[in-house]
């Protein structure tokens, strides 16, 4: 091949990745110039840019912040991520390098189990699982943190596995005879090793938790609200909504974990990448 077909071919792949991309970002950026115009420009004209009569300046993040309660559930938001991200990669990663390394019938089984749960809909289960959270007293930020860990393991352990599977088992075996405990061993050894992955789960999770509706909603009701839950009380009487506050306080919403993202991107691919051609 010539390196015009070759240079043909690469611009073409550029061009369609571009288009690709702007696909992607135009629903953003209307919804970023949407948030500084009033109602009325944002139902009758949603893809004109902001002009004299349009403009509502910060007047819709400050009325939306004001009707959501938007700094309270962004509390709560944060809380539940955090930690369920936390506890998720923790005890999944432990989980996984445990199933990984030992070679018994019953870790074979228990992580099918856990590739099993990744296509189960959250449907199936939500009525029962809202019940069982209430008996448990589970209805609460703390404890619907045990529920992200439940919900997220199946898709965390099995992207763990991958990835330790690429681990040189040589490297614990000398860490084991230089006296290290298992715990010691997993922390001081595996761990580190495996920070890309650790990673990865903690974006996957993060973005999911972050913007998730129907748990929250189903669990800890209003009581808690986070951001997506609160969202609701912008609807006013005979179900209207002021477009204007609902651009604005998903403009705020989305920044942060937006940002987060951008921080760690890398991180994705390198992980799943290792992970899924190694072992």
């Amino acid at each position: 091949m010539s390196q015009i077909s070759v240079k043909k071919s690469k611009i073409q792949v550029i061009a369609f990745l571009t288009t690709v991309s702007a696909l992607f970002l135009i629903p953003i950026v209307l919804v970023f110039i949407n948030s500084f115009k009033s109602k009325l420009y944002v139902i009758n004209s949603p893809f004109a840019m902001p002009n004299a009569k349009s403009w509502a300046g910060f007047h819709n993040f400050v009325e939306g912040v004001t009707a959501t309660g938007f700094f309270g559930a962004a509390g709560f938001s944060l809380f539940i991520t955090v930690f369920s991200v936390a506890l998720i990669v923790l005890f999944t990663s432990m989980t996984a390098w445990y199933i990984t390394r030992s070679s018994s019938l019953f870790c074979k089984l228990l992580y099918f189990v856990f590739v099993f749960a990744m296509i189960v809909p959250f449907q199936m289960v939500m009525f029962p699982l809202s019940k069982i959270a209430n008996l448990f007293y589970l209805d609460n930020p703390v404890g619907i943190l045990f529920i992200y860990v439940g919900f997220g393991a199946g898709t965390s352990v099995f992207l763990f596995s991958g990835f330790i599977k690429s681990v040189p088992i040589a490297v614990e075996e000398a860490a084991l005879i230089d006296g290290c405990t298992p715990f010691k061993t997993f922390f001081h050894v595996v761990f580190p090793m495996i920070t890309p992955i650790a990673i990865t789960v903690a974006i996957l999770n993060s973005m999911w938790i972050w913007n998730d509706y129907l748990l929250p909603y189903l669990i800890i009701g209003t009581d808690y609200r986070t951001i997506p839950v609160a969202v609701q009380y912008l609807r006013g009487g005979y179900g209207s909504i002021d477009m204007g506050y609902m651009m604005a306080i998903i403009t705020l919403a989305i920044i942060p974990i937006v940002g987060f993202y951008f921080l760690c991107q890398r991180y994705i691919i390198e992980g799943v990448t290792a992970g899924s051609v190694k072992g």
